[in-house]
Formats: structure tokens, sequence, C-alpha cells
């Protein structure tokens, strides 16, 4: 990834996400029955709800069309999240008649390509296949995505079948990730919610402490002096991202060139470029470049 650096925006870079789809199904009853004005419209406010969902827990929209949605996010667990979010968003999307729309996500984590806003490679293909397995209600995902989640979601996992991919030479074993125990209960929802006090956020910066703790709270990072945090690095944007606090989670999003680096304690560093993140336990943040390669790191502390 130390290459990307110096690539201008417009340009090709390659990085590691995860790639979501979300398909509406039932669209085309629905059109049969309520006609074309009705059922596109119908379909117009549900994509606008699934949307709000996915980008709520910090997932980025990257393409839409009538029936579907294309997401980006930073890690499986985020895919996750937004993937549960917009299925719990749909069911409580108005319907039309007695047609019942509903929702199939399948996500996948790996290798992109991406200039500006577009976004393709055999990740991207792989989970378009992996959504058209996805029935009414269901999350399907890869077995080697689902071996990168976290234990919360790796004990909802359900293995299922395999399926040949074009130019694939092997099978790929496919996952279901079961997202609520029933009509009521959102199973991360439950193990998230309602028994813990605000988080709080501190940043550590050479001899900075700064701590945060209200909903909406935010700290801006880069060379610029009036940034929250002034980062000493030619690397950095001069307002490289920000840090805020929305429904008890602390997101950071990239504004940057090069891209903002995050490594959370026990995991891989991930690169987020132009999209969101979410910051849990602890670890560390490098602008513009891996924290291995510059000593100006940024230590956070979500608790």
């Amino acid at each position: 990834m130390g290459q990307e650096q110096g690539k201008e925006q417009g340009e090709e870079l390659e990085r590691e996400t995860t790639v979501v789809f979300a398909d509406i199904l039932g669209g085309a009853d629905l059109i049969a029955k309520a006609g074309d004005s009705a059922a596109v419209a119908a379909l117009a406010g549900c994509i606008e709800q699934i949307r709000r969902a996915a980008e709520g827990c910090g997932a980025r929209v990257i393409n839409r069309a009538a029936d579907k949605l294309m997401v980006l996010a930073a890690t499986p667990d985020a895919a996750a999240d937004a993937a549960a979010a917009m299925h719990t968003a749909m069911d409580t999307a108005s319907q039309l008649g007695e047609t019942k729309l509903a929702l199939g996500v399948g996500f996948h984590h790996g290798p992109v390509i991406q200039k500006a806003n577009e976004v393709w490679g055999d990740t991207v293909n792989l989970a378009a296949r992996l959504v058209e397995q996805a029935a009414s209600g269901q999350i399907i995902t890869t077995r080697e995505t689902a071996s990168h989640l976290s234990p919360l979601y790796r004990a909802w996992m359900r293995k299922l079948y395999s399926i040949d991919i074009k130019g694939r030479s092997g099978q790929v074993a496919l996952c279901e990730l079961v997202w609520r125990a029933d009509d009521n209960a959102t199973l991360f929802a439950a193990k998230r919610t309602g028994r813990a006090p605000a988080t709080v956020l501190t940043l550590v910066y050479r001899d900075k402490t700064i701590v945060r703790r209200r909903d909406r709270d935010s700290v801006t990072v880069g060379r610029d002096p009036n940034c929250g945090i002034q980062i000493a690095d030619e690397q950095a944007s001069r307002v490289h991202c920000t840090i805020e606090h929305r429904q008890d989670k602390w997101f950071l999003i990239d504004h940057s060139t090069n891209g903002t680096y995050v490594s959370v304690d026990g995991s891989e560093e991930v690169l987020v470029q132009r999209e969101e993140f979410t910051l849990t336990g602890r670890g560390r943040i490098a602008c513009g470049q891996p924290s291995v390669s510059t000593t100006e790191i940024v230590s956070f502390t979500v608790e």
C-alpha cells in the first residue's frame, strides 16, 4: 500500500475493503400488481431507507439502482453491521398492497481497484454473485470472509454449500450470517445496546491528550494548525480525517489524498480512504502512510 502514497485523486488505487451488495426482492411482482409508477415509488422509498441504514453504520454507498445498492465497508465486521441494519430498515419500510418486498445481502472482503467512486475487481464480482444466492432476509458471505469476522459475528455463522465461480479454479464455500434470533430480536443489537455507559474516546499524540464522550463530539486531525490534533507529517493532508461520536460509536472519517492507516490491537492495519471506520478498543492512527513508516502516530482508546 505504501506505493500509493504519491497518487493523486482520480488515479487508480489498489486497496482492501469489504464489498456489500443489497438487492430488493419482489420488485417484478410489485410492478405486475401495482403498476410501474407506484412500484417505482415504493422501491425508491425502500432504497432510501436502506441507504440511510448503511451510512448510519459508517458504510459508504458507491452505486445504486432501482432495486439494489453497492456499499463499501472498511472491515467484515462493519459490513455485518451494515447488512443487519439494512435488513432492519427494510422490515420497517412502507409496503405497497399485498406484495411484500424483502432484502437479500451478500458481502466479501478482499482487494479491489478504485478510481474515484468506481470500484472493480474479483472481490466486487464475487460479492455480486453472493447476493444472487441470498434469499429473503438472508446475509450471505464466503467462509474466507467469515474467518476475518470478530467472535461476536462468527458465533452466528452457519455453513452452507459451495458454488462455482467463473474464473476461479476451485469452488467457493459459503456461509450465512444469522442476524436475528426471531422476528423481534436483532442478535447484534441485543449484545451491544442498553447495558453499557456512553463510550469515551481518548486520543494521545506526542504530549497532547484529548478526551471526548458527548454524542456528536468530534476531533479533526491534520497538518492545519486549526485541527484538534495537528500532525507534523508531510504525508498528512491539511484536514486529514475527523473522528466523531454517533449512536454511541466513534467513527473515523477520512478526507485525505493518501488515506488513513488504522490498526486495532490484535488486528492487521487497515487503509481507510474516503470512507468511515469504526474505532474500538485500543489502537493507532497514522496519516498518509503505514505506521511502520512514521513516528507521527496518534494512539486511541475507546472505553
